[in-house]
């Protein structure tokens, strides 16, 4: 029998690269991994090949993907550090599209941002931007994905959401709170990945759930799944930011960061376009009530420790 085809994914041993990684196997697909993680522990046995990133080797950066038809890529940096800015996150992205074409693959789908722009003053979605046209100049086939926010298994916003009605007697609403969201799960985004891995055509689609929440609605609706329904306080923007910074700094984590408050306030996580998940969130809160929010979810800590499983960091 001829060997199943090869895919590559980047994170498969993180967050959404997993999903993706999972839907792949359960299709018959052997799945390679480019991770920072190599070392970590792989929730899929020994099924998994798991390669280093070469940033630094453009030739040992293509023989990663030499031999995968399609690249699957959810790269990015939440916020830039020190160890890596935004512009060293773009960088590599370009880096990876060049090796991919060097290295043969047949096509990429890619795991961008609803709203980009390379014009917008936050530099999450402008990176973003720069990222497709990077996809879209590299005469690769590809298909680009645009999810708002990502909901289920690890995820950090909606967990961190639960986290803090749990333990304050007051939330804090930036503005009004009428700004909207379109969130999608996350195997939902892994599986419209997989059926975009499998075409041909070159296509940009918003990866979107069912359901519209303002912000304010979406807060509402967490703290009613988990029995914690607060008095929410409506303050500036930069007040509830410099407030989500301090518990940040309690907790030894980025909470929030300023551009993802101001982007969520100019409406950059919604669109009206068709959904293309069916999982409700609403759903999904009732079902997940007893475990959401019970402990917090660093995005630090899954930087800095690259051994232990995903799900326990």
């Amino acid at each position: 029998m001829p060997e199943p085809e090869l895919h590559a994914v980047t994170g498969a041993f993180g967050y959404s690269g997993r999903y993706i990684a999972a839907r792949l196997l359960a299709a018959g697909v052997r799945v390679r991994t480019l991770t920072g993680s190599p070392g970590r522990a792989s929730p899929f046995g020994g099924r998994v090949e798991a390669l280093p990133y070469r940033w630094d080797d453009a030739a040992r950066l293509a023989d990663s993907l030499r031999g995968a038809a399609v690249l699957y890529n959810t790269y990015w940096v939440r916020f830039g550090t020190p160890a890596c800015t935004f512009a060293q996150a773009l960088a590599h992205t370009q880096a990876l599209f060049a090796a991919a074409r060097e290295a043969g693959v047949r096509r990429v789908v890619h795991v961008s941002i609803t709203n980009p722009s390379e014009d917008s003053p936050f530099e999450y979605f402008s990176g973003k931007a720069k990222a497709e046209r990077a996809l879209r100049e590299s005469g690769l086939s590809y298909a680009v994905l645009r999810p708002a926010v990502l909901f289920g298994g690890e995820g950090i916003l909606l967990n961190n959401i639960a986290w803090a009605l749990r333990k304050m007697p007051v939330f804090a609403i930036f503005g009004d709170g009428q700004y909207r969201l379109r969130p999608i799960h996350v195997d939902d985004l892994a599986a419209l990945a997989v059926e975009h891995g499998r075409r041909r055509e070159n296509a940009v689609i918003d990866a979107v759930g069912p359901e519209t929440f303002t912000y304010r609605a979406l807060v509402e609706a967490v703290g009613q799944a988990v029995g914690k329904p607060r008095l929410l306080v409506r303050v500036p923007a930069r007040l509830g930011w410099l407030a989500a910074r301090l518990i940040g700094k309690v907790m030894g984590d980025v909470m929030l960061t300023r551009d993802e408050v101001l982007g969520l306030m100019a409406n950059l996580l919604w669109t009206d376009s068709p959904p293309t998940g069916s999982t409700r969130l609403s759903d999904w809160l009732r079902a997940s009530a007893q475990t959401l929010g019970l402990r917090y979810f660093g995005e630090l800590v899954r930087r800095r420790d690259r051994a232990r499983p995903f799900e326990q960091l």
